[in-house]
């Protein structure tokens, strides 16, 4: 690629629409392949508990693939040989296999970077986490709801219950020393050892210094960003400010990261130097709150002029657009939002809100009614119905009476 010093506005976009894979056409057939292909391309994928929709770690490879079988996303993470595995990355995340070396650094931290109650837990029960390890490693695979059954109950004033066998839990996937087998119905954790779950060629790898496992997780984050600033390639793997600061001075002398500049852009942008500039974009997506495009809110904002708030917390009779709120993605632009819930007992995908940006083009309601339509498919509903509120309910509802 020629170096460049200056990016557009417009130019950043389809960048960070390459880098994320919205570039590409959606595969005829989306295999295990295609899953290993936007693995490759994001990095991480975020997971959360909220499913009121769909889990948030099985949005992100539909935005990019279309319907695919949910259980190639469910094979690859739970079944040997894994693709992926569950650490703390950005927030709870699924992660390539091949990243677990560069994670190290952290959990060798975990008695001075974990949680608070966790760092307690440790300092003033190290018996009873020792314990809990022995439990995992002679039950496991096995959830904290398991293990609190076989709890020793002390006498004296604390006690071990439950919350306390899940802190060391979540102490010991901190720091490694467990890992999770997957997850069980109600989104549980399952805990297991490393050994039984990891591929041993993972677990054989060295483990890197901490410089080097830095440079490796910024770079990952300089490819699925394309371009970024520093924080944007910090926030992917909430990696801290000094370690971060440093790799990213040594890519750019290594000719790895290009500075440059971008139109509106306040803070110094970093370009990778295989990032591809496509002429145009012709994407077409519905984004989870928890997509990794759209994680860094500012630039979010300052790439799409897409002001974005999740809220979920926020008290109904205060929300502006709704409790889950997916933006739409049309062309190189975010041209709308619609707050979905899906109603499995009726069926429906029901559309709570929609809203169109300022100046969004003619055709997104048709276009989002069919993102809807495909949507709903796959998630084994039979019909989209909006409900609600918005300045395009009314042209979403009559764009779906056409295609019923």
């Amino acid at each position: 690629m020629a170096r460049r010093e200056r990016l557009s506005t417009a130019a950043a976009r389809r960048v960070a629409l390459a880098a994320q894979g919205f570039a590409d056409p959606r595969p005829a057939v989306p295999d295990r392949r295609a899953i290993r292909r936007v693995v490759d391309r994001v990095g991480v994928v975020q997971i959360d508990s909220v499913n009121v929709l769909s889990r948030s770690h099985y949005l992100p490879f539909f935005s990019r693939l279309g319907p695919y079988p949910h259980e190639q996303l469910d094979r690859a993470v739970n079944k040997a040989p894994r693709m992926l595995f569950e650490y703390w990355a950005h927030e709870a995340s699924l992660l390539p296999v091949r990243t677990q070396p560069y994670l190290r650094a952290r959990m060798e931290r975990a008695e001075e970077a974990a949680w608070g109650s966790m760092r307690r837990m440790v300092r003033e029960k190290p018996e009873f986490v020792e314990w809990v390890f022995d439990e995992v490693k002679r039950l496991g695979p096995v959830t904290a709801g398991e293990i609190e059954h076989e709890a020793p109950r002390a006498k004296d004033s604390w006690g071990w219950n439950w919350s306390e066998v899940k802190t060391a839990l979540e102490f010991l996937f901190w720091a490694g020393r467990v890992t999770s087998a997957g997850r069980n119905g109600s989104f549980a954790r399952i805990y297991d050892i490393p050994e039984r779950v990891l591929p041993k060629a993972v677990l054989d790898m060295p483990t890197p210094a901490p410089a080097e496992a830095h440079r490796e997780l910024v770079r990952v984050a300089a490819r699925a960003h394309g371009v970024g600033s520093e924080q944007c390639l910090r926030d992917y793997f909430r990696l801290q400010p000094a370690p971060a600061k440093a790799a990213i001075a040594e890519l750019v002398e290594d000719g790895e990261l290009l500075p440059v500049t971008v139109d509106g852009w306040k803070r110094q942008a970093y370009l990778h130097r295989d990032a591809r500039v496509p002429r145009r974009v012709d994407a077409r997506a519905l984004l989870s709150p928890f997509d990794s495009l759209i994680w860094e809110r500012p630039r979010t904002e300052a790439l799409f002029g897409f002001r974005y708030r999740l809220e979920i917390y926020v008290p109904p009779d205060k929300r502006v657009h709704g409790y889950y709120v997916l933006p739409f993605l049309l062309g190189d632009e975010l041209v709308a939002r619609v707050d979905l819930k899906a109603d499995r007992k009726a069926g429906a995908l029901l559309v709570q809100s929609a809203w169109g940006e300022p100046g969004s083009p003619a055709d997104t309601s048709d276009e989002l009614t069919d993102e809807l339509v495909s949507l709903a498919g796959w998630l084994g509903l039979s019909e989209v119905v909006v409900t609600g509120r918005g300045d395009i309910a009314a042209a979403l509802e009559a764009a779906l009476r056409g295609v019923a």
